[in-house]
């Protein structure tokens, strides 16, 4: 039998056309923006491996020694610097006129300028510093160990080594108060003391600066006064009493009173502690 005849104009179907669309992801598995991330970990734990490691294989005062090389407090860096003939930060300007012993005048911009007689060794740097603070703790403690009033009160007296200088501060406590209260009178004990502290300070050349601190107990009503006033009063009567041990007036640098701005235990403002003189020897 014939096949059927197909219509006039008519064929088969096309068959259907499928677009496929791929989407590449630059940054997918076979990215690199990992790698940035993992080299940044792996540098952070190997400087936490090498802190663990000198923590470990130094004693007290070797750490101290590497803590004050990132802190120096040398009379160069502080007062014979480029444009800071005033002390750290206390000068005007990077192209102002520097102190050192080759100077000409220099204006404009300038790069770092080292003299010619410039020389390292164990009295530079670090160790000069740290020198200079075990020779006043220790004849400290020997003038605190003299007699047994001082031994008594020796509890009192705190050695800080600061990027500023060597402090020394007379602390308060229940028991024991350098001034009467609300006034600006030395207790004997605490003449007692700034006398001991002057006869170690008197051989030291540095300058000295002297900070009072108070606690934030108030003021009794109708009492006209206020911690500031008082704070600077307390640290001009130890200068007057320093100064009475034969100390200088032209070493003294600075007299400052702060009240209870520099709380010694914040967390209990009227703890006596907070009760102090800092006597600084700076450079």
């Amino acid at each position: 039998m014939a096949s059927k005849a197909q219509p006039k104009g008519k064929g088969p179907l096309p068959a259907p056309i499928i677009v496929k669309k791929i989407t590449m992801v630059a940054a997918g598995h076979h990215g690199g923006a990992w790698k940035v991330a993992y080299a940044d970990f792996v540098t952070a734990m190997m400087a936490f491996f090498l802190l663990l490691w000198l923590l470990g294989a130094t004693n007290e005062k070797q750490r101290k020694g590497i803590a004050d090389y990132f802190s120096p407090t040398l009379v160069k860096t502080r007062q014979e610097s480029a444009g800071s003939g005033k002390g750290i930060l206390g000068g005007v300007s990077l192209t102002e006129v520097d102190n050192y012993p080759n100077r000409a005048g220099q204006t404009g911009e300038k790069t770092i300028t080292i003299p010619r007689d410039t020389v390292g060794g164990p009295k530079s740097g670090a160790a000069a510093v740290s020198k200079r603070y075990d020779h006043l703790h220790q004849a400290l403690d020997r003038k605190l160990q003299s007699s047994a009033q001082l031994r008594a009160l020796a509890k009192q007296v705190k050695m800080v080594d600061t990027t500023e200088g060597v402090r020394i501060d007379m602390v308060d406590d229940a028991q024991f108060s350098m001034f009467r209260v609300g006034t600006t009178i030395l207790t004997p004990d605490a003449a007692d003391l700034l006398h001991a502290i002057g006869d170690v300070v008197r051989g030291d050349p540095g300058g000295l600066a002297i900070r009072g601190h108070t606690d934030a107990l108030p003021w009794r009503a109708g009492i006209a006064g206020n911690n500031w006033a008082l704070s600077a009063g307390r640290a001009e009567a130890t200068r007057e009493a320093l100064m009475s041990d034969n100390i200088g007036e032209d070493r003294f640098r600075r007299i400052e009173g702060v009240a209870d701005r520099e709380l010694l235990v914040p967390s209990d403002p009227h703890d006596p502690r907070n009760r102090r003189i800092s006597i600084t020897l700076m450079p």
